[in-house]
Parts: C-alpha cells; structure tokens; sequence
C-alpha cells in the first residue's frame, strides 16, 4: 500500500497537482517506510565519505530529548509537529544541497523532500498564532540562519527525524511506533 501511495505522490509531484487529500497521518507513515533504517545506512552512509559531516543550524538537531523538554513546558503536540516538519524539512534540503546531480543518494533524498513539501502543504495553513510561542520562535531561528553551526553526519539528521516523527505521529497517528 505504502508503495502504491508513494507513486501516486511522485506522478501528482511531477504533475505538480497538489496532495492535500492524502492527509497528515498518511504522509508521516511515507516517511516512515521512506526513512527505515535499511535506506538511512545506505543513501546517508554508505554512500558519503567516512566521517562526511555537515554544518547545520543547531536547531535543525532536534532530538526526541528536545520533544521531551517542550512537552514538559506544556507545549501543544501540533506545535511539536510543526516544529519538526520544519527542522526535518531544513535538515533535508541542507543535505540535497551538498549531493551532487548524478549522486546515488540524490533521488532517495528528492522522495523525501517531496513528501516533506506534501506535508508541508498540511501545514500551510497554520497562522504564527496558531503555533505556541516557543516553537514559533524555533521556526524563526530556523529560517534565519542567524544560528550556530553543527558538524552532524547526515545519517545522524536523518536518525533523529525518525525517531522523534515515531515519538510524535505513533500515538496521533495510531500506528506502532516501533
């Protein structure tokens, strides 16, 4: 199922029709089954040089302890997903922007900001008012570049966008977050 819902993705994609319909649940299960540990090793570490990093914004290593601290200041869980579409997004047009055009994991990378640009339009219609005041403020100093830069290997970025969709969608979504 997840295959068939990914081409449909890719054609309407190519034919730049827009995939609001798909919803934010469906999305996220894509980007689970897209970002499965098999193709995490071997588009963002077998086929980058040992050691490859990237400098990234802070911010942009949003971590599942990060999630947790939020949650512990009461912050709403849209907000939390909200945050890391941005930080998620971010993290993968960073790592699209270092991928040469003929690089085996450029197309891997494409799927994924694709689905992320469909989920994207999910958020599109969140007003700044909409989002707590701490996370608004998370997405700002992401979309500044005003921050602090981070070596992190890509499969790292990746790990983290993961593990925190898992800790974020699993229960919303219900689906196993294992």
């Amino acid at each position: 199922m997840y295959q068939r819902c990914a081409a449909v993705l890719c054609v309407l994609a190519v034919l730049g029709l827009e995939v609001a319909a798909v919803g934010e649940c469906e999305l996220a299960r894509l980007l689970q089954d897209k970002l499965r540990y098999e193709r995490r090793l071997q588009y963002m570490k077998h086929n980058f040089p040992i050691d490859y990093t990237l400098r990234v914004q802070h911010e942009e290593v949003l971590r599942t302890a990060n999630i947790t601290r939020l949650r512990d200041k009461k912050v709403s869980e849209a907000s939390l997903r909200y945050l890391w579409f941005h930080a998620c997004s971010q993290a993968v047009l960073h790592i699209l922007e270092v991928l040469p055009e003929k690089h085996p994991s450029r197309g891997y990378t494409q799927e994924l900001s694709q689905l992320l640009d469909a989920l994207g339009m999910e958020y599109s219609g969140y007003w700044q008012s909409d989002v707590d005041a701490e996370v608004a403020d998370l997405v700002k100093q992401l979309h500044s570049g005003d921050s602090r830069l981070k070596a992190v290997r890509p499969k790292a970025l990746l790990d983290n966008c993961i593990k925190v969709l898992r800790m974020l969608f699993g229960a919303h979504c219900r689906w196993d977050s294992a």
